[in-house]
C-alpha cells in the first residue's frame, strides 16, 4: 500500500494553502463585521436595515463571485491544465485579497469581493479535483480531505486572529489587517506551484504519457515493492480509461444528455446544495451578530466564533483521517436528521433565552450552536471528496464546478437575505433550517426509491454509492460505465474482468483481453 512520503505530504501543503485561502478569505469578512473599526471607517450603522443589506450583499457577491469562478475553471483546467489554472486562480484571489484590504468605501468594498471570490471559487474546484488525480485508491480521502482541512484551517486562523485585532488600538487595524492576510494563502500556493507535477490523469488526456508515467512512478512509490508495480498498474488503468472516455463529447449539456453523467452531476450539485441549505452560512455569517443578541458584549462574541472555528476544524480532521475506513456514504446519509434535531433544540433555546439575561439559557445556546458544527462537519466534509471522485477525468473538472457553483446557489440563497432575516425572524431562523434538513433527508433516504418515476432527482439512498478504496477509473461501474481495465484486489496488477478478480505478485502487471 502507497504510504504518505515527503513528496507527497508536500504536494498537499502546497495545494492545501490554496484551499486556507479560501477558508481565510470566507471567514475574514465574518469576523470584520464583529470589530468596531469596520462600522466606524465605513460609516455604518451596525443596528440599520442598510447596514444589513450591505452585509448580505457582500457575503452574496463574493458567493456570485466563487460560482463564476467554479464554472470558469471547468473549461480552464481542460484546456491549460490543472497547476496552470491553479496558477490563474492564486494570482486573481491575491490581486482581490489586496483590492478588499484598500477599500474606501462600500461600493469598493461590495465589487471588489466578488473578484476575491472568482479566484477563491476557482481554487475551491481546483485543489479536489488535484489531489483526487494524483491519490491513489486507499487512502484519496485522506488526500482530497487536504481540501476541507485546508479551509477549516483558514477559518481557524482568521477567527483568533480576529480575536487578536479586536484589542489594537488602531481601529483600522482592526479589521484591514485580517483582509490583507487573506492574500497569504494563494501567495504561499503561488511559490509551490513550480515545485508540485501536473496531474498525470490530465497528462493522459493530452497523450503526454511518459510525463504521466514518471509523476505515478514517483507520486506512488512503496518501498516494500521495488518494482513499483502499483504505480505500473494504475498507468496502465489511466491511459486506457481515459482514452476510452474521450471518445464521448465532455461538454456542460453532454453531461446532462448521457444518463450515467446526468446522474452524477444532479447527485453532486444536491448535495452541494442541500450542505448550504442546513442553515452553516447564515450562521456562521451572522454568528458574531446573534451572540450579541444574546447578550455577549465586547470581544466575547469573536472568542466565542474562534471556539466554533475551533470545533469545527477539528472535526474536519477526524473526518479526514477516518473517511477512507468509515466511507463516504454513512457520514453523510447519517447526519441530515441529526442536524435537523440540532437545529429544532438550539431554536427552541434561543425562543426562551434570546434578549434575556438568563446566563446559564444563553450558554447552553452556545454550546448548541458548537454541538451543530461538529455534526455539520461530519454530514459535509465527505461530500467535496466524494463530489470530486465520482466523476470522470474527461469532465471531473466541469462536474467539480457545477457542484461549487451549486454550493454557491445555496450559499446567496440563504445569506442574501440572512442579515434582515436573523434581525426580524432572529430564532425562526433556525428552525427554519431544521425544516430544510428535514427535506433534504427525505430526498436523500426516500425520494427517488424509483428511478422511474423520478429518474431526474436520483437521490435516494440507493443512488449514492459507497467509492472508499476504489480506483477514479473504476467508479464508473457503479453508476452503469464501461470501465476497460480493473485492478487486483491488492491493487498491483491489472485485469479486465471484475468479478473474484485474484491477487497477483508485486513485480507483475497481469493483463488479460480487453472488453472495450
Amino acid at each position: 500500500m502507497t504510504r504518505f512520503t515527503p513528496y507527497n505530504t508536500f504536494i498537499c501543503v502546497i495545494v492545501a494553502l490554496g484551499s486556507y485561502g479560501y477558508g481565510f478569505g470566507f471567514g475574514v469578512f465574518v469576523s470584520s463585521v464583529g470589530q468596531p473599526g469596520f462600522f466606524m471607517d465605513l460609516g455604518l450603522d451596525q443596528t440599520s436595515d442598510y447596514t444589513a443589506r450591505v452585509m448580505g450583499a457582500t457575503f452574496s457577491l463574493f458567493a456570485f463571485g466563487a460560482a463564476l469562478g467554479g464554472i470558469t475553471q471547468g473549461w480552464t483546467a481542460d484546456w491549460i491544465g490543472r497547476k496552470k489554472t491553479l496558477a490563474f486562480a492564486g494570482i486573481t484571489s491575491t490581486v482581490g485579497a489586496a483590492l478588499v484590504a484598500g477599500s474606501v468605501n462600500v461600493a469598493m468594498l461590495v465589487t471588489t469581493r466578488i473578484l476575491h471570490g472568482f479566484g477563491l471559487g476557482m481554487i475551491l474546484c481546483l485543489v479536489p479535483l488535484y489531489t483526487t488525480e494524483i491519490a491513489p485508491p486507499k487512502t484519496r480521502g485522506i488526500f482530497s480531505g487536504m481540501t476541507v482541512i485546508g479551509y477549516g484551517m483558514g477559518y481557524l486562523m482568521v477567527a483568533w486572529i480576529s480575536v487578536a485585532t479586536y484589542y489594537a488600538t488602531n481601529q483600522t487595524l482592526q479589521w484591514r489587517l485580517p483582509l490583507a492576510l487573506a492574500a497569504v494563502g494563494p501567495l504561499g500556493m503561488l511559490v509551490g506551484l513550480p515545485f508540485i507535477p501536473e496531474s498525470p490523469r490530465y497528462l493522459c488526456w493530452i497523450d503526454r504519457y511518459e510525463e504521466a508515467h514518471q509523476i505515478l512512478q514517483r507520486l506512488h512509490r512503496d518501498p516494500d515493492d521495488p518494482g513499483n508495480s502499483l504505480a505500473e498498474a494504475e498507468f496502465i488503468q489511466i491511459k486506457q480509461q481515459v482514452q476510452f472516455d474521450r471518445q464521448e463529447k465532455a461538454g456542460y449539456v453532454q453531461m446532462f444528455k448521457k444518463p450515467s453523467w446526468r446522474k452524477r452531476s444532479i447527485l453532486v450539485m444536491f448535495l452541494l446544495f442541500a450542505s448550504q441549505s442546513t442553515g452553516v452560512t447564515g450562521i456562521s455569517n451572522y454568528l458574531v451578530p446573534i451572540l450579541t443578541n444574546l447578550g455577549f458584549e465586547g470581544g466575547f462574541p469573536l472568542i466565542i466564533y474562534a471556539i466554533y472555528s475551533t470545533v469545527g476544524t477539528f472535526f474536519v480532521f477526524v473526518v479526514t483521517f477516518t473517511v477512507d475506513r468509515v466511507g463516504r456514504r454513512r457520514m453523510f446519509l447519517c447526519c441530515y436528521p441529526l442536524l435537523a434535531v440540532v437545529l429544532l433544540i438550539e431554536g427552541l433555546l434561543q425562543r426562551q433565552y434570546l434578549g434575556t439575561s438568563n446566563r446559564a439559557g444563553n450558554i447552553a445556546c452556545v454550546v448548541m450552536m458548537n454541538i451543530y458544527i461538529m455534526v455539520f462537519q461530519l454530514a459535509d466534509s465527505p461530500t467535496i471528496i466524494w463530489a470530486s471522485e465520482v466523476l470522470p477525468t474527461t469532465i471531473r473538472a466541469k462536474g467539480i464546478g457545477l457542484a461549487i457553483f451549486s454550493m454557491m446557489s445555496g450559499f446567496i440563497t440563504f445569506s442574501a437575505p440572512g442579515g434582515l432575516a436573523f434581525k426580524n425572524l432572529q430564532w425562526g431562523m433556525f428552525l427554519i433550517f431544521a425544516g430544510l434538513c428535514v427535506i433534504s433527508a427525505i430526498i436523500i433516504y426516500i425520494w427517488a426509491s424509483s428511478p422511474s418515476r423520478h429518474k431526474f432527482l436520483l437521490a435516494s439512498c440507493t443512488a449514492i454509492p459507497e467509492t472508499k478504496g476504489l480506483p477514479v477509473e473504476e467508479i464508473g461501474d457503479l453508476f452503469g460505465d464501461p470501465v476497460v481495465v480493473h485492478l487486483t484486489q491488492d491493487e498491483h496488477g491489472i485485469v479486465a474482468e471484475k468479478a473474484d478478480v485474484p491477487s497477483v505478485e508485486h513485480t507483475e502487471v497481469v493483463m488479460e483481453a480487453s472488453k472495450a
